[in-house]
């Protein structure tokens, strides 16, 4: 993707408690004369932990600002924001996903236009090919953190184990699992949303089209989404992957599933702990039909941004914030690459010279950068109505109460209803 070479090449020249104190540490300041600004974020436990801590250090240099902070798992988390949003009491500096952007801010006025806040907000740490992922209109509603892909990571101790090569190509998953059917083990495996953007991989691979043309409207016809669903039921009957309903994490870290797709973000939550165990996991080439290039029809995007609300009494503190959270050595440091390889110039030169830049994730990450072929991700490709619907109609064809053709004929309907202008 060029897009990522140009920042490597740009390094190179140069649940939860809502609403509550991050810190119970006192300062010198009267609480009267502190300003209140809050904080709110998605993740497990140790993202939690080095955020909090960071509101510590944040705090402790700016005694006359209070963060107070809300934070739980994604599913509640996007629940909440979508109340918040719809009812305008939204935190005044918030981690937000890529789809939000045009979702609550149509025409970039659902978030502040960061822009106005640049005397506060370094921008000049971030290539200006990764803010326009964040502008609506000429107006800048988010910052990206990290950029993201999905990647699939393999097993290389049980691949070894077994005499076969890391996968490059669908067809050697497939010579994968007749090698490991009889041990029980799956060469792949993935959940739900990975399942559904490797199938459309795939389909654009064999069909030479592309999901969405570049102006929005739907690339694929009947066909390709009988390509994807004849692709799960495939994997499904040869033993590649397990259905995804029985997909369980823990199968990773055991060694019952010998490969795994999942962001760069995520790699070390899905595979840290198999790596512990001793296996060996390795980020692999971007499986191809054989007559394509590695990269062509996967996707990257953002892992998320920082966005501040439009309607915060406080800009000026809440983009003091932001600051720290992209460009502080403090942040940089507590946080290192669980949220990915920073985009953040200031941060990942922080990174780089505490030799933090090493691991699952910064491996996939340069897997990532150096691929040419990767497209930027519409947010329309990860619409959890849309995938619900494909497992749906794939495992009517699984269970055979239904054809491969009809079932892309619901998807295909599906698809264009959600794809329609709403009245």
């Amino acid at each position: 993707m060029k897009v990522l070479k140009k920042l490597t090449a740009f390094i190179l020249a140069g649940s939860c408690i809502v609403n509550s104190g991050c810190s119970n540490k006192a300062t010198i300041t009267p609480k009267e004369q502190q300003t209140v600004i809050t904080l709110s974020w998605w993740g497990n436990d140790a993202r939690n932990d080095y955020t909090i801590q960071a509101m510590e250090l944040f705090q402790e240099q700016n005694p006359d600002i209070k963060v107070k902070c809300s934070y739980s798992e994604w599913s509640g988390y996007e629940a909440r924001n979508r109340v918040r949003m719809i009812s305008e009491t939204e935190e005044d500096v918030m981690q937000i996903n890529a789809a939000w952007i045009p979702q609550y801010s149509p025409k970039g006025n659902g978030y502040y236009n960061l822009d106005e806040l640049d005397d506060i907000i370094d921008l000049s740490t971030f290539p200006g090919e990764y803010l326009k992922f964040g502008r609506v209109r000429d107006k800048l509603n988010g910052i990206p953190i990290a950029m993201n892909a999905e990647t699939v990571y393999i097993n290389k101790t049980i691949y070894d184990k077994y005499g076969l090569d890391i996968p490059k190509t669908w067809d050697d998953f497939f010579t994968a699992a007749k090698a490991m059917r009889e041990d029980r083990i799956y060469p792949l495996s993935v959940n739900s949303k990975s399942l559904w953007l490797l199938a459309i991989s795939y389909a654009e691979q064999q069909s030479g089209k592309t999901f969405l043309n570049e102006d929005g409207s739907f690339g694929f016809t009947d066909s390709e989404l009988k390509t994807m669903i004849d692709l799960y039921c495939r994997l499904v009957d040869e033993k590649v992957i397990p259905q995804v309903e029985y997909y369980e994490k823990l199968n990773i870290v055991n060694g019952t599933y010998a490969g795994t797709v999942a962001w760069i973000s995520d790699a070390a939550n899905y595979c840290g702990k198999a790596i512990d165990n001793g296996y060996e996991i390795i980020p692999a080439d971007y499986p191809t039909n054989g007559k394509v290039q590695s990269g062509e029809g996967w996707y990257a995007k953002p892992a998320s941004f920082y966005a501040i609300s439009k309607n915060t009494e406080h800009p000026e503190e809440a983009a003091k914030l932001m600051n720290f959270m992209l460009n502080s050595k403090e942040m940089a440091l507590l946080q290192g690459v669980e949220k990915g390889i920073p985009i953040s110039i200031a941060a990942r030169n922080y990174l780089d010279e505490a030799g933090m830049l090493t691991g699952l994730q910064y491996d996939a990450s340069l897997v990532m950068e150096n691929n040419q072929n990767l497209k930027h991700m519409d947010p329309f490709m990860e619409n959890s109505t849309l995938i619900d619907k494909f497992i749906q109609q794939s495992n009517l064809v699984i269970y055979e109460k239904s054809t491969s053709d009809d079932a892309a004929q619901v998807l295909l309907h599906a698809i264009t209803k959600a794809l329609a202008p709403s009245e």
